[in-house]
């Protein structure tokens, strides 16, 4: 009998099998087709949402703007917080003012250094009502301390030369160490309107020891190797850019030097009562300033140079 079951229960096993086998085929083609159709209708709401963004501008930005809003706010909890303690004090360490507050000369030299130079307004404000209040005092065209600090450092306070001049008006701080000595030490060279002042005392040395501007400026830079004609010349042009920029007067591209505008006579100077540290140290403060007048310059000066005027470079300055 027992011989007679096997091949009985052999033909259970493979009909269990065939079921079985029928049964994933059928599972099988199933998923496929569900993950087809998926697919496919994914596929057909994809392409309509695209069309529907290419034709609609307002759709697009505003679906633009969610998934950045998304991103930002994923981006945020996933960078840990770091806690920074607030200090509302840190607006007394800004040299900054509002551009609006400057004399209109002054407001037009400001805006005018602004975009030429890509410098925020609001600290070019403050170094130009200094250097109007300055050259007030020591007798000096305050663009013409403009112009150097345009042709020394592009109006970057933290500038250095490969020599060692540094600040805005590019200071040897080594040479002229004692100068910083009445402004807390050495450092104060990278404070903009300390170095404003120290250079122009320096600047103002120059010109007395050389009795123009144009001689000034070769001590400034320290010319050795050549007569400083290049650098002058920029200096020069910058300044007549600045003095037409102030008088309201189109600024034309190219500018000849021009003959000096401020000359010194060193025995006046050498007997004057009051020095030029003396005069800084009269300075008030920032607020309630006034606008020297700027003398005229004359149309017919603007040229262009025979050699043209050369990218600035840096520069240094020699010791008085």
């Amino acid at each position: 009998m027992k011989r007679t079951n096997e091949p009985t229960s052999l033909r259970g096993l493979h009909a269990v099998g065939s079921s079985v086998k029928v049964a994933a085929g059928d599972v099988a083609r199933g998923f496929f087709e569900v993950t087809h159709n998926g697919l496919a209708l994914m596929g057909t709401a994809l392409a309509v949402s695209l069309i529907v963004l290419g034709a609609r501008s307002d759709l697009r930005a505003n679906a633009e703007q969610q998934l950045l809003s998304w991103l930002v706010e994923r981006q945020a909890n996933t960078i840990p917080q770091v806690a920074i303690a607030p200090e509302p004090t840190a607006i007394d360490r800004v040299t900054a003012a509002h551009p609006q507050s400057l004399p209109e000369q002054q407001a037009r030299v400001a805006f005018w250094l602004s975009k030429k130079y890509r410098v925020a307004p609001e600290p070019l404000t403050v170094l130009v009502s200094e250097a109007f209040e300055i050259g007030e005092k020591v007798k000096i065209d305050p663009t013409l301390i403009l112009a150097v600090m345009a042709i020394e450092s592009r109006f970057n306070p933290f500038a250095q030369s490969p020599v060692g001049a540094q600040g805005l008006m590019q200071v040897l701080t080594k040479v002229h160490t004692e100068k910083y000595e009445d402004f807390g030490g050495k450092l104060a060279a990278f404070d903009p309107l300390t170095n404003l002042r120290v250079g122009v005392m320096v600047l103002k040395d120059c010109i007395r020891r050389a009795g123009s501007v144009e001689g000034g400026l070769r001590y400034y830079v320290g010319a050795v190797s050549s007569d400083g004609s290049d650098y002058i010349n920029k200096v020069m042009a910058e300044h007549t850019r600045l003095q037409h920029v102030a008088l309201g007067k189109p600024v034309p591209r190219y500018i000849a030097p021009a003959r000096p505008i401020i000359t010194v006579d060193p025995a006046p100077l050498e007997s004057a009562a009051v020095s030029t540290e003396s005069a800084l140290a009269t300075l008030p403060d920032a607020s309630a300033r006034r606008a020297p007048a700027i003398a005229p310059v004359a149309d017919d000066a603007v040229q262009q140079p025979s050699g043209g005027v050369t990218p600035a470079t840096n520069v240094t300055v020699a010791q008085s």
